[in-house]
Order: structure tokens, then C-alpha cells, then sequence
């Protein structure tokens, strides 16, 4: 396995590799520069922390510890989801919410299983991999309820004055907010092994692991993932979508324009 150790040499050409992106934004004036190099920056920091954090708590095995990093990692997943709300009042508590949920039911569900152990070096690369898809999921969904909830003001106004309720109103944009946050992670499924070949799966064969344990373990994750960003957006949409609507009875229920950009 020596020939797959990166080389000095090899993360400078990747690099390099990145400087095409930048030029490429900054070439076609998409404005990306800025995210571009923080985001090489805070990549290269943040995986060497967590890389020596890691071998710690994996040395250590400790319950709590496992935990701690558990809960760090929704907390970091939930506050950038929330950067996706575009003033959606509450949306890092929603986020939490639904990110520790989704977690908190598939990781419990697995250990339940048996088909990973409660031991950190199984449980905290897992957990990962569920609130970072979750993330992105609840931040595809608060996009598609503040687009369509801002695109779709006049039909909703409409349904709200002939007397429907919130959930009556907002059911549509709603269940197509919860379509949108699942839609990459099943896109993703349908092409697993067709398109993408799956790292872990790939690491695990190249590790020795026998294959048919592997594409089990691979299946396995390919559907914890389904579930997790299921949970996610659901959990999201319909905490979120009263926050679109003020009055505290149907009478006086309006369309909250404080974050919409709508004025009456």
C-alpha cells in the first residue's frame, strides 16, 4: 500500500488543481474566490485538528467522549444548515433538531443491529457521514421554501383568504421542499456502482476486507443515508414552514414578509 501515500508532491498538484476553480471564478465573474480559499484553508486546519482528535478518542475509547464529538459535529452541521435559512426565524434550533434526530435514531437503530459496535472509531465517522447529508438536505429545503414561498405569494394569499389553514396553504411547497432535500441523496443511490464507485466500499476492498462484506456494508450506509436525509428534511419543512405565516388563529393568519422580501 506504500504506492497510495500522498506525497508533498501530490498535494501540490492537487492544489494546483484547485487554482483552476479559482481562475475559473474569477474568469467568469461567478464570485466564488473568496469561498474558494477559505474553504482550502479551513479544509487543511480543520482536518488536521480533527484528524489528531480523532486518533485520540479512538486510543481512549471512552463512552462520553464518543458522544462529546458526536454532539460537536450536529452542532457544526446544524449551524451551517442554518446559514442556508436566509432568515427563516429559528433555523439553528430547527436544524439542531432535525439533524439530532436524524442522527440520533439511524446511529441508535445500527447499534441496535449490531451492524456497527459502539465503539468510536465506528460511531463518530458514521455520525459524520449522517448529519453532513443531512445537512445539505435541510439546506436544500429551507432554499426551496423561501423560493417558492416567495414565488408563489399571490396563489397562497389566495388559499389563505378563502379560509385554508397553514397546513392547508403551505402543504404543496412543503411536501416539494421535502422532495427537493431527499432528491440528491436518492439521485445518489440510483447511481452508486454505475456512476460513483463508493469510497468506503473501495477502501474497504483495497483493505483486504472480503468483498461481499463490503458491498453489504456499502448497501447498508447507501440506505442509512435515504433514512437520514428522510428524517431531516421532514423534521425541517414542518418545523420551518410556520415561520412563513403570522396571526395566531385563521382569522388573522397572514404571510410573514419579514424575511421574504414581500411588502403590503
Amino acid at each position: 500500500m506504500n504506492h497510495l501515500i500522498v506525497t508533498p508532491t501530490a498535494l501540490f498538484f492537487a492544489v494546483a488543481l484547485v487554482t483552476v476553480a479559482f481562475f475559473i471564478s474569477l474568469k467568469e465573474k461567478i464570485g466564488l474566490e473568496k469561498d474558494l480559499v477559505t474553504g482550502v484553508i479551513r479544509a487543511v486546519i480543520q482536518l488536521t485538528i480533527v484528524g489528531y482528535v480523532l486518533t485520540y478518542i479512538i486510543s481512549v475509547n471512552r463512552a462520553w467522549l464518543t458522544l462529546l464529538m458526536v454532539a460537536i459535529i450536529v452542532f457544526n452541521a446544524a449551524w451551517n444548515a442554518r446559514g442556508r435559512a436566509r432568515g427563516i426565524p429559528h433555523a439553528f434550533v430547527i436544524s439542531l433538531l432535525a439533524i439530532a434526530v436524524a442522527t440520533g435514531v439511524t446511529i441508535g437503530l445500527l447499534v441496535l443491529a449490531k451492524a456497527i459496535a459502539f465503539v468510536p472509531s465506528q460511531i463518530v465517522p458514521v455520525s459524520g457521514m449522517i448529519a453532513s447529508n443531512a445537512m445539505v438536505a435541510i439546506g436544500l429545503t429551507y432554499r426551496s421554501l423561501n423560493s417558492q414561498f416567495h414565488d408563489q405569494r399571490q396563489g397562497l394569499l389566495e388559499r389563505l383568504a378563502l379560509g385554508a389553514t397553514r397546513y392547508q396553504t403551505a402543504i404543496t411547497v412543503v411536501r416539494e421542499a421535502i422532495r427537493t432535500g431527499m432528491s440528491p441523496t436518492i439521485d445518489s443511490a440510483k447511481t452508486v456502482g454505475i456512476v460513483s464507485l463508493p469510497g468506503m466500499m473501495s477502501g474497504l476492498i483495497f483493505a483486504g476486507v472480503d468483498p461481499t462484506k463490503a458491498i453489504m456494508y456499502q448497501i447498508m450506509v447507501t440506505f442509512m443515508l435515504m433514512a437520514a436525509t428522510s428524517i431531516g428534511s421532514t423534521i425541517s419543512c414542518y418545523l420551518a414552514y410556520p415561520q412563513f405565516f403570522n396571526g395566531k388563529d385563521r382569522k388573522s393568519t397572514r404571510l410573514n414578509s419579514s424575511h421574504l422580501g414581500i411588502s403590503y
